[in-house]
Formats: structure tokens, C-alpha cells, sequence
């Protein structure tokens, strides 16, 4: 279980609060909008109507407190970036911002953030990889030249083996699961039968899952 802040409740700070809730750590968020705190409220453990532009606010829930810090305002870029650096210089562990461009990111960087995400440039992303692709049906970009994708079995595997199909010599993927229906195999052994219906999690570069799929 950690402790963490979330400043913004806007639809990317509600997500991530429901998914932190849900995994059972403690929540509290920030907003200076009264509506955009009250559908969580039951479920959270504190809630404030703040400006976290506000030094001693921040000062006043004990920023160095928690595990990490989110700062989720994606409209006013000048707010994020001074929320951003007032957590830092007041003790906090870890920021994670959000970003919209590079050049907010890069500002972030440099004014405390740990880390930063984009997370409408990631969902556009990934669903034009599974959109523009065959037969991917989910997908999670780790770096320029490689990825984690979701992709069928292809029928010439099927009744074989993954050493029968060579699999990580002659496709250069590795297996990270298999999957049917609701259930997932993590890391299947050599011997592991591919089934019709069965999709495969597998790691690799890019172009070399792309020669798979055709």
C-alpha cells in the first residue's frame, strides 16, 4: 500500500485515482473545484479544495508525507509547472506530471518533476498501432525500437510446441504470456501447446512483430 496525492480531477486524475483505490493504496486529492471531487469522495481517504498554487497549502498536508505525487492539470501549463516545483522544494518523494508537448515536459524536468507522461499522446498512439496493424489487439510501446504486443496464434502454430515452432530463433520475440479467455499463462515453458483462440503477449522489436503479423 503507498500514500498518494493527486492534484487535478480532471479525467486523467479521476483515472488514476479509481486505479489507485482499486489497488487499496491511500488517496488524497486536490482540486480547486468543488464538482470535480465529489463523485470520489466516498472512496478516497482525505479530499480539499485547494489551490496547490498556494506554497502553504502544500506545506499544510504534509507533502513529504506521501509516496508520490501527481500533479494532473492539463489546462493551465503555468499552474502545473509551479505546483510541479513547489512539491519538490517541499519535500516531496516522487512527481510524476502530466504533459501534453515535449517542451512542457522538458520544463518539468527541470523544474522537479521525477518523471512525466502523456497520456493522450499514449492512447492515441497505441490505438493507431492496433488499429493500423493486423491482428494486434493490444499494445505498450517500451522504447523507439521496441514493444509488448497482444497478437494471435497464428494457425501453423497451432497443436506445436514453442520449441517445436522455434519460436525465439527463428521469430527474435520472446513469450511473455499466453492468454485464453480470461486467463493468462505468464512466462509458458518450452513445452507449452499453442490452442486455437489462444493469444500470445510477446516482447520484441518492432519490426520483427510486424513480420510476424505480416
Amino acid at each position: 500500500m503507498k500514500s498518494v496525492l493527486i492534484i487535478g480531477m480532471g479525467r486523467f486524475g479521476h483515472h488514476l485515482c479509481q486505479k489507485f483505490v482499486e489497488l487499496d493504496n491511500e488517496v488524497m486529492i486536490i482540486d480547486n473545484r468543488e464538482e470535480a471531487l465529489e463523485d470520489m469522495l466516498p472512496f478516497v481517504t482525505s479530499a480539499q479544495i485547494a489551490d496547490c498554487t498556494n506554497v502553504e497549502v502544500l506545506k499544510s498536508i504534509g507533502i513529504g508525507n506521501f509516496d508520490v505525487c501527481f500533479v494532473c492539470i492539463g489546462t493551465n501549463f503555468q499552474s502545473s509547472l509551479e505546483i510541479t516545483s513547489l512539491l519538490k522544494e517541499n519535500g516531496a518523494k516522487y512527481v510524476v506530471s502530466k504533459a501534453t508537448r515535449d517542451i512542457q515536459a522538458k520544463f518539468l524536468l527541470r523544474n522537479g518533476a521525477d518523471e512525466v507522461v502523456y497520456p493522450d499522446r499514449d492512447i492515441a498512439q497505441k490505438v493507431a498501432v492496433r488499429c493500423s496493424a493486423n491482428h494486434v489487439f493490444d499494445y505498450i510501446e517500451l522504447n523507439s525500437e521496441y514493444g509488448i504486443y497482444e497478437i494471435p496464434v497464428m494457425d501453423e502454430w497451432i497443436g506445436k510446441s514453442i520449441v517445436e515452432v522455434n519460436f525465439r530463433s527463428r521469430y527474435k520475440v520472446n513469450i511473455l504470456g499466453c492468454k485464453q479467455g480470461e486467463e493468462t499463462q505468464l512466462l509458458p515453458m518450452a513445452d507449452h501447446v499453442f490452442e486455437e483462440n489462444e493469444h500470445l503477449m510477446v516482447i520484441g522489436r518492432k519490426e520483427d512483430v510486424r513480420k510476424i503479423l505480416g
